[in-house]
């Protein structure tokens, strides 16, 4: 699962490297620690230009359109790739609201499975320093209460593969450039597209240019959210890698 991420990076970057237009209000994303139900960018097609890639905000966690109660749906914060196209609170979306969520990195904690001490906490990102593109989906939900539109979102999520596998069993589906445009097409998907659209985003290497670190227990906490949440620390001394 993928509970935490990081994201440092002005607006107008962020346009600039997802060639998307620059959101109605400028904004500098630096915070080291988003957690679930915080405000967070995600990139999408914009559905009055086409195929044309937009900024839009979302609360990270998604609730389907059909939800009475937003309380109980806002936990889901991962979509499984498994599961996607037929678990009725995501298949809506996936069908039809794809989007990319960026990211300058993301944390880990080492499972009981893993070669490294159970609940350490790892930061993972690309090695060039590049933002990450992390597949998700995006639903729009109307308080009844209110009758206003709230934007939500969720990451998709596989299993892990290549070097992180002694970290974790799950992983974020990570996207190279490639792949961008067709996962963003406002093509709504039937029949046979289903399943070419989860064959394009099961990458053979979904590791490839990432590399990870342990990192302070700093991060557990929600509050927490400055970039030395991300420094590398020395591996404690049950640890087999550093």
């Amino acid at each position: 699962m993928c509970g935490r991420y990081a994201l440092n990076i002005s607006g107008e970057d962020l346009a600039l490297e997802f060639a998307a237009g620059v959101p109605n209000t400028a904004f500098t994303a630096s915070n080291w620690n988003i957690s679930p139900t915080t405000p967070i960018p995600f990139i999408a097609a914009d559905n009055q230009a086409g195929d044309a890639r937009q900024i839009h905000m979302a609360r990270w966690g998604l609730i389907p359109s059909w939800a009475k109660d937003a309380t109980r749906q806002s936990n889901a914060i991962n979509a499984r790739v498994e599961s996607i196209a037929e678990k009725p609170t995501f298949k809506s979306a996936f069908r039809s609201r794809r989007c990319l969520i960026p990211a300058t990195g993301y944390y880990e904690w080492a499972t009981e499975l893993g070669q490294y001490k159970p609940k350490q906490p790892f930061y993972i990102s690309n090695a060039d320093k590049s933002s990450i593109a992390i597949a998700g989906i995006y639903e729009e939900w109307i308080n009844p209460q209110t009758s206003l539109p709230i934007t939500t979102a969720a990451i998709i999520t596989r299993e892990v593969a290549g070097i992180l596998k002694p970290v974790h069993h799950r992983m974020p589906v990570i996207l190279p450039k490639s792949l961008w445009s067709s996962w963003l097409s406002n093509k709504t998907l039937s029949g046979d597209e289903i399943s070419d659209y989860l064959k394009m985003i099961d990458l053979e290497n979904p590791d490839t240019g990432l590399t990870f670190w342990p990192v302070s227990d700093e991060v557990n906490n929600a509050r927490n959210s400055g970039s030395q949440l991300a420094a590398q620390i020395p591996l404690p001394s049950s640890g087999t890698l550093f």
